[in-house]
C-alpha cells in the first residue's frame, strides 16, 4: 500500500520553481565566469612577473599562445564527450581541472613552469564552451538559444570585467601567487556545487510539467531532423569549415585584449597598475551588457522578421563583425583616453555580440545531439588561429614599443568574420548530412 501510494506522494509534495531553465542557465554563466577570470589572471600578474622574474612581453604572449593552441586542440575530444558524458560530469570534471591547473601557477618560478600550467589549463578548460551549448540545447528551445547563449556566452565578458579589480587588489595586498591561489579554491567549490545540482531537464527533480512539455514541445516542433554522422565527416561540409574561418577572426581579437588589455593601458596610455585595475573592466563590463543586448536582438529578430535562426543569426554577426572592425582600428588612433576607452567598450561589445551568434548558431545546423561536437569544433578553429595573436602582439611590442599595429590587424582580421559566415554558412547540414 505504502509502495503503491509513494509516487503520487512525492509528486503532491514536490517543490518546483518557475522558469527553472533560466535558473539552470546560471550555472552556465558562472562557470564562464570562473574560466575566464582564470585564463586572463596571467594580464593581471604579468607586471609582477616581468619584473621578478625576467620574463618579457613575447613570453607573456607566448604564454597566451600555448594556453590557446592547448585549449583549441583539446575541444575535438571535449566536444566528443560532452555529447558521450552529458554536460552535468563534464562540467565537473573540466571546473575541477581547471581550478587545479590555476592553482599550481602559485609554485611556478621557471618560464617553463608557467608553460606546463598553462597548457594543462586549456585542456581542462576545454570542454566550457562545448557544455554550454550541450545545456543550452538540452533547456531550451530553438527560439530562445540565441538570448540564452548570449547570457552564458557573457560570462566570457564578465570573468575579465570582475577580473582586474578583485584580482589586481589581491596582487597589491598579497602578491602574485595569492591570485592562483584563490582561484583556485574558488572553482573547486564551485565544480562540487555544480555536480550536486545540476541534471538534465526530465531528470531534475524541480522542474514543472509545463516546463518540461514547453521544452519537449518545442524541441519536436522545431527538431530539423538531422542525420546523425560519424564524427568525422561533419568536416566534409563547408558549413564547418565557415564556423571555423570566422570563429578564428572573432578569436584573434579577443585574444590580444584577454592577454594584453592591462600592459597596454599601463605602457601605452600611462595608467597605474592599480588604475589599470579598474579601467580593464569597464569594456568587458560593456561587452557583457552589448552582449547580451545583441542576443535579445537575435531573438527578436528571429521571432519577428519570418526569416529562418539561422538566417537571424547571419545577418546580426556580419553587421557587428563590420561595426568591430572599424572601430578597433581606431582605438590606437584616438588620443583621448576617456573617448579611446569609449571606443573600446562598444567594440567589444560588438566582438560579444558575434561570440554569442556564433556559440548559438550549431544548434541551427545540426541535430541536437552534435552541437556540442559542432561548436567544439567551431572552437578549435577559432583557437587555434587566434592562438597566434598574443605572440605576435608580444614580437611587435617589444620590436616597435607599441600595440598600434597589433589593433589595426585584429580590427580587419575580426570584420573579416562577416564573409566567413555568410558565404560559406547558409543553410543547415540537414539535407547534406542525410546524403551523405
Amino acid at each position: 500500500m505504502s509502495q503503491a501510494t509513494a509516487p503520487a506522494k512525492e509528486t503532491a509534495t514536490r517543490r518546483t520553481i518557475k522558469n527553472l531553465r533560466w535558473w539552470i542557465l546560471g550555472w552556465a554563466l558562472a562557470a564562464g565566469i570562473l574560466n575566464y577570470m582564470d585564463r586572463s589572471a596571467i594580464s593581471i600578474a604579468a607586471p609582477a612577473l616581468i619584473e621578478e622574474l625576467g620574463l618579457t612581453r613575447t613570453d607573456i604572449g607566448l604564454l597566451g599562445t600555448v594556453f590557446s593552441w592547448t585549449y583549441a586542440f583539446a575541444q575535438l575530444p571535449a566536444g566528443w564527450l560532452v555529447d558521450k558524458l552529458g554536460a552535468r560530469r563534464m562540467y565537473f570534471l573540466a571546473i575541477a581541472g581547471w581550478s587545479i591547473a590555476t592553482g599550481l601557477m602559485a609554485v611556478g618560478s621557471a618560464m617553463w613552469h608557467f608553460v606546463t600550467f598553462r597548457f594543462l589549463l586549456g585542456a581542462a578548460e576545454a570542454p566550457n564552451g562545448p557544455a554550454s551549448a550541450r545545456l543550452t540545447a538540452d533547456w531550451f528551445p530553438r527560439s530562445e538559444r540565441g538570448q540564452a547563449t548570449a547570457i552564458w556566452d557573457s560570462g566570457s565578458k564578465w570573468g575579465p570585467a570582475i577580473a582586474p579589480p578583485i584580482l589586481t587588489g589581491i596582487l597589491l595586498a598579497f602578491g602574485w601567487q595569492a591570485i592562483f591561489v584563490f582561484l583556485g579554491i574558488l572553482g573547486l567549490v564551485l565544480a562540487v556545487a555544480f555536480y550536486i545540482f545540476y541534471r538534465r531537464p526530465e531528470l531534475h527533480p524541480s522542474i514543472s510539467d509545463e516546463e518540461l512539455e514547453l521544452i519537449r514541445t518545442e524541441e519536436q516542433k522545431q527538431d530539423t531532423g538531422a542525420a546523425k554522422v560519424p564524427w568525422l565527416r561533419l568536416f566534409a561540409h563547408r558549413q564547418i569549415w565557415g564556423m571555423m574561418a570566422g570563429f578564428f577572426c572573432v578569436i584573434w581579437i579577443w585574444n590580444i585584449f584577454i592577454v594584453f588589455l592591462p600592459l597596454y593601458l599601463q605602457e601605452e596610455r600611462g595608467v597605474t597598475i592599480a588604475g589599470s585595475g579598474w579601467l580593464a573592466a569597464i569594456p568587458y563590463v560593456g561587452a557583457a551588457v552589448l552582449g547580451i543586448t545583441g542576443g535579445w536582438v537575435m531573438t527578436r529578430y528571429t521571432k519577428s522578421s519570418g526569416v529562418d535562426p539561422l538566417t537571424a543569426k547571419r545577418r546580426v554577426m556580419s553587421v557587428a563583425a563590420v561595426v568591430a572592425g572599424v572601430l578597433i582600428c581606431l582605438i590606437p588612433l584616438v588620443a583621448d583616453l576617456t573617448l579611446a576607452m569609449i571606443v573600446m567598450t562598444v567594440a567589444l561589445g560588438f566582438v560579444a555580440t558575434m561570440q554569442a551568434a556564433a556559440w548559438a548558431m550549431p544548434g541551427d545546423i545540426v541535430n541536437a545531439s552534435q552541437v556540442a561536437s559542432v561548436g567544439a569544433i567551431q572552437n578549435f578553429g577559432g583557437y587555434f588561429g587566434g592562438a597566434f595573436a598574443p605572440l605576435l602582439t608580444g614580437i611587435i611590442a617589444d620590436a616597435t614599443g607599441s600595440y598600434a599595429p597589433s589593433f589595426i590587424i585584429g580590427g580587419i582580421i575580426a570584420a573579416l568574420a562577416a564573409v566567413a559566415y555568410t558565404v560559406l554558412v547558409r543553410r543547415p547540414m540537414t539535407a547534406e548530412l542525410k546524403e551523405s
